[in-house]
């Protein structure tokens, strides 16, 4: 019954900028530790970026200082600004929320995924 919905995701030139979004929804009691994931053709996925529930932020090296996770609580979403994108970004991004539900059950939530191509 829980849902995360991305959006966001496209075409866009090297050294333009994409913002990615990823709504939960259904029954929620509280959400944890919310993050993004991409893979890439032949690649595992890899973690990109993931934001605890007090706002403390992890980057995978490669993004740093180009993109930024943030989260509005009220709103159960999470945001991925991507500045300065290289080739290189181009996966499908998948959104990641660790959630508590009633009863205090606890879950591990993807999205659907969302392509993001960045051309050279």
């Amino acid at each position: 019954q829980v849902h995360l919905v991305e959006s966001g995701g496209g075409l866009v030139q090297a050294g333009g900028s994409v913002r990615l979004s990823c709504a939960a929804s259904g029954s929620i009691l509280r959400i944890n530790a919310m993050g993004w994931y991409r893979q890439a053709p032949g690649n595992q996925r890899e973690l990109v970026a993931r934001i605890a529930n007090n706002g403390s932020t992890n980057y995978v090296d490669s993004v740093k200082g180009r993109f930024t996770i943030s989260r509005d609580n009220a709103k159960n979403t999470v945001y991925l600004q991507m500045n300065s994108l290289k080739p290189e970004d181009t996966a499908v991004y998948y959104c990641n929320a660790d959630i508590l539900r009633a009863f205090y059950r606890r879950g591990d939530y993807w999205g659907q995924g969302t392509q993001v191509t960045v051309s050279s």
